[in-house]
């Protein structure tokens, strides 16, 4: 697919124009991942853009054209975003900018953009290129371009690429400033970090930490799938507790908190938060939703704990666990299917499952309470549980 969007930039450029591809399709190529999502960024105004694609659609204010590229029996292959350059004045809402100014030049653009890995431009190279001190990538040289036809320029202006071979999530420029202009960027930065394994920047972090505060001015919906990216990446549990460190988390599930310092008995060696957070580690499903409910299975246990002769008792943990989910789940605007999933799976984990003790009568009980459907699901969740 990386094919047709080098194309499309050809095209435009043979009209008069300037375009590159831009942002994380050109991170996950330097890093040798199949990128999905293909933008372009551009000099041309919307209104060019259309001129040359007269089957491209322009439905918003921010200079973004949507370019659906089809086969000859009209199958979409793939969608390009084609988007003026463009520089942005204040963030009153933290999230839209109150003006976006045209650009003519690409360095504008980039300078808007969140991360360092993600303020990176590639195009053909051009024989006459030298606006900008490119870095060529050669097909025949580099590995990770073995899928591509065609020599690169690079334009990396902040260090984007010293950065992907540190492992490191830096902001572009002063990182207070870009997380003014959009707080949700605080999570997008751990969002990479728990994707690709990456540490943050301290400058970054401290930053993050200072403005944490900022986060509750996001509307719910996009909070709600930052955190289901975090759960589907590779290192979740380690993006949970990198929330929690940077001080985000008390602004998402303020109740996994209150488990920090409770400590359990018996065959629990942890307390309460650590516990969960290695719960959601060693899940072995890939699923989100049961990986959400790994991390909240026990976090009832703060409300239900007793002493009782002497001992910590966490009796009904699960039932008031699912409530308390149910409503973490309603108030981030999760889908009342996926509340339904994730809160069933926390109230039943507690399944008696001890071989030779359990009966048929009670295997069939289990299944009338929880679904058939949901039974893998409900094994992985306890599977989760004992290894954490």
């Amino acid at each position: 697919m990386i094919e047709l969007a080098l194309k499309t930039i050809e095209k435009i450029e043979k009209n008069g124009y300037e375009a590159y591809l831009v942002g994380g399709c050109v991170r996950d190529l330097l890093m040798g991942k199949e990128a999905h999502d293909f933008d372009i960024t551009t000099n041309a105004l919307p209104v060019d853009i259309l001129k040359i694609f007269p089957d491209a659609k322009y439905e918003n204010d921010f200079g973004t054209v949507i370019l659906a590229i089809k086969d000859k029996n009209e199958k979409v292959l793939t969608v390009l975003e084609i988007t003026t350059y463009r520089s942005e004045s204040t963030y009153r809402d933290h999230r839209r900018p109150d003006e976006v100014v045209f650009e003519k030049e690409l360095d504008k653009d980039l300078a808007r953009r969140d991360f360092t890995i993600n303020s990176m431009a590639i195009r053909p190279i051009k024989k006459d290129s030298g606006k900008y001190d490119a870095i060529v990538l050669k097909k025949t040289k580099n590995i990770l371009l073995k899928t591509i036809s065609k020599d690169l320029e690079l334009v990396d202006l902040f260090g984007g690429l010293k950065d992907i071979k540190l492992k490191i999530i830096r902001a572009v420029g002063e990182p207070s400033t870009r997380f003014k202009e959009d707080a949700l960027r605080m999570m997008r930065a751990i969002r990479f970090s728990s994707q690709l394994g990456f540490e943050l920047e301290p400058k970054t972090e401290r930053a993050i930490i200072k403005m944490a505060g900022s986060l509750k001015f996001i509307a719910k919906e996009r909070i709600k799938d930052e955190l289901i990216k975090i759960l589907s990446s590779n290192n979740p549990s380690s993006g949970i507790d990198l929330l929690n460190k940077t001080k985000l988390l008390q602004y998402i599930i303020p109740e996994l908190l209150y488990g920090q310092d409770l400590k359990q008995n018996h065959h629990h060696i942890y307390t309460v938060y650590r516990h969960n957070l290695l719960s959601l580690k060693h899940c072995p499903s890939l699923k989100w939703q049961v990986r959400l409910a790994a991390l909240l299975h026990d976090i009832g246990k703060p409300k239900s704990m007793k002493i009782i002769n002497g001992q910590t008792t966490f009796y009904n943990h699960e039932y008031i666990g699912a409530k308390i989910t149910e409503k973490i789940m309603l108030r981030l605007k999760f889908s009342n299917q996926d509340i339904d999933m994730v809160v069933n799976l926390v109230k039943n984990h507690m399944f008696y499952y001890n071989v030779g003790e359990v009966t048929a009568t009670s295997v069939r009980r289990l299944i009338a309470k929880t679904g058939k459907e949901n039974l893998k699901d409900l094994i992985d969740l306890r599977v989760a549980d004992r290894l954490g």
